[in-house]
């Protein structure tokens, strides 16, 4: 169809530079207008591979400088409040256990974790789902200085692929997406922001999408905290589950 993207869903001859807004929105736009394609259970599969094993060949943000020695009391203090200094996020694409990724068919936050939070705290699931909702709906409908955007593609494609970074594959995405959507860039500033948000500086925001407003670029950042306290939920509210049955 002349456009720049593979077969597999990966962008061609893909770069850190950044493409312009209205290339960004001719791909949403080709997305929304393309037929849903027919792809077998193991090639779905094999997309949020590819998506996973991506994100694990990419670069986190820097660590900060050690602190100095005046900074040293603050350290033992600080401390006292960690259990394991050297817990770090580890990519679930290098673990020894990789090939048994779980994936959330049988257990979504829509489903099952709304419901069970209400169970066991009145109302709190009610208000945890608003929550979800309003970070991943909130737009207005610009995207740089262009206004009616439907942003819907692209959103789902940063929300999915932060939950990805965790693990987690939602069935019914095509995380092909992903890779047409979201720049080499902005998924390493993801990756910095969810995983190792110590690291991240104003020079790493300013770095990416940078024909977006502040408010926009906020808006992602609101984005990868609730996709990744979602995801992190799941994970602790499918272990509750399996407990009482």
């Amino acid at each position: 169809d002349g456009s720049a993207f593979n077969r597999n869903g990966a962008v061609a001859n893909e770069s850190w530079h950044e493409v312009g807004v209205d290339t960004l929105m001719e791909r949403m736009k080709s997305l929304s207008e393309r037929t849903q394609e027919e792809c077998s259970e193991s090639e779905m599969a094999k997309r949020f591979e590819r998506v996973e094993s991506q994100s694990a060949e990419l670069l986190p943000a820097a660590p900060p400088p050690p602190l100095s020695d005046s900074g040293s009391n603050k350290t033992t203090a600080i401390g006292q409040f960690v259990d394991d200094p050297g817990f770090l996020y580890e990519d679930f694409a290098r673990r020894s256990d990789a090939s048994a990724i779980p994936t959330f068919r049988d257990y979504s936050w829509e489903d099952h974790g709304y419901s069970l939070v209400n169970r066991l705290y009145n109302d709190v699931g009610n208000l945890l789902d608003e929550k979800f909702k309003t970070a991943y709906n909130l737009t207005y409908y610009t995207m740089g200085g262009r206004r009616d955007v439907d942003t819907s593609k692209f959103r789902r494609a940063i929300w999915n692929y932060i939950q990805c970074m965790f693990g987690i594959r939602h069935d019914d995405y095509d995380y092909g997406e992903v890779n047409q959507l979201l720049e080499r860039s902005l998924k390493a500033f993801i990756k910095s922001a969810c995983c190792y948000p110590e690291r991240v500086n104003r020079a790493d925001y300013d770095k990416v999408l940078r024909e977006f407003r502040h408010s926009e670029k906020v808006h992602v950042n609101i984005m990868i905290l609730e996709a990744r306290m979602q995801a992190e939920l799941l994970y602790a509210l499918r272990a509750v589950m399996r407990y009482m049955t």
